[in-house]
């Protein structure tokens, strides 16, 4: 008897264990360092014992870090050219699914020192532009944002010759082309809107593209095939398509994924 209540005891002084702690990794291109902060949390909310780490770079070196073994989870790239990347390498794991779109506008330091007030103004000679390196989605969108602008009614001829001729640097994600326009370091640059933060707005002013000559980033997401936490990182995606995690997005200047 004296025995069975000493073991009952001993039970009951083992301290009971939560959920096992592990850890979940996600590529993801760099202007959505934000939003997934925020995503990122709600998930973390909840799957008890999970902790999320982010890899945030342009989706050109996210890619290629993924071809050459870098350990992950979760790939979330700005357009569909580097997931496909990875899906002819055999990198992911089933279908990816578009879970976020995503524009550009003209980020113009607060100051405005190359007096940029239009659109057309970024082809006037001595104006300083930066983007995004060709490789990078986002400056491919931005090239093509140019290309449009140019073959508009109300841009002059030669404005998307000459707007690239101001071209002073090609970054390697579009956070960097913000970074260099806050800093004075540059006349205007083409980001997306979803880098335009509450933080960011007090430094910069924003021209508007319009409708017809914008360029809509399509953002798909996957799990990957080498994923050491499949269900984790299933949950994760899942928590980016969901109603609740789309709002998470829209509030950082995302759009919508597109109906199914």
């Amino acid at each position: 008897m004296r025995a069975g209540l000493l073991a009952l005891l001993a039970l009951a002084l083992v301290p009971s264990r939560g959920p096992a702690s592990r850890t979940l990794t996600v590529f993801a291109a760099a202007s959505l360092g934000d939003a997934f902060g925020d995503l990122g949390t709600l998930v973390e909310r909840s799957r008890p014992g999970l902790s999320i780490r982010f890899n945030f770079a342009g989706s050109q070196q996210l890619a290629a870090q993924l071809e050459l073994g870098a350990p992950a989870d979760v790939f979330a790239s700005a357009d569909e050219r580097w997931m496909r990347f990875a899906l002819d390498r055999g990198l992911v794991a089933g279908v990816p699914k578009v879970f976020a779109r995503n524009r550009l506008v003209v980020v113009v330091p607060t100051p405005n020192p190359g007096r940029i007030e239009r659109l057309q103004d970024l082809a006037r000679p001595g104006v300083k532009l930066v983007l995004a390196a060709e490789v990078v989605p986002a400056g491919r969108y931005s090239r093509e944002v140019l290309a449009r602008l140019g073959e508009a009614p109300a841009f002059p001829a030669g404005f998307t010759r000459d707007a690239l001729a101001n071209v002073v640097s090609n970054e390697e994600n579009v956070k960097a082309v913000v970074a260099r326009v806050q800093l004075g370091e540059a006349d205007a640059g083409l980001a997306y809107r979803s880098d335009v933060t509450p933080a960011v707005a007090r430094r910069v002013r924003m021209l508007e593209i319009p409708a017809d000559q914008n360029a809509v980033a399509e953002y798909p997401i996957a799990v990957l095939a080498a994923a050491g936490n499949p269900a984790d990182a299933r949950a994760f995606v899942d928590a980016a398509l969901s109603a609740e995690g789309q709002r998470v997005l829209e509030r950082h200047g995302l759009l919508s994924a597109p109906a199914p």
